[in-house]
């Protein structure tokens, strides 16, 4: 059953990320739907680097909604440690092939 269906097709991103300004401590959500059949698993990346969520450690301030979107509980900001800051795509794929959002950059304002 690999053969490809006629009605299968790439993921498209329908929603992308838009540029975050957060306070330290706040939630924040960075937006991601996509289409596509099968339904495309999301992935999201930090400067090139996979970003952990929930579902890779239980312990983990960030979350992969069912949208796809990622949800930090809180965004964590320290002196030494700036975790969440940087520049975020997200990329959609099924068997067809993979999209790339939008880069989108989260920031935390400076008190």
């Amino acid at each position: 059953g690999s053969r490809l269906r006629q009605e299968d097709f790439p993921p498209r991103i329908v929603e992308h990320p838009s540029d975050l300004i957060v306070s330290k401590g706040e939630p924040a959500t960075l937006n991601c739907k996509a289409e596509g059949r099968p339904t495309p698993t999301i992935e999201w990346y930090k400067g090139g680097e996979r970003v952990e969520t929930d579902k890779d450690d239980p312990r983990s301030h960030r979350m992969l909604l069912p949208s796809g979107s990622l949800f930090f509980l809180r965004i964590v900001h320290g002196r030494k440690s700036r975790p969440d800051e940087g520049i975020y795509v997200c990329v959609a794929r099924n068997y067809l092939g993979e999209a790339v959002s939008h880069n989108a950059s989260l920031e935390v304002a400076s008190k």
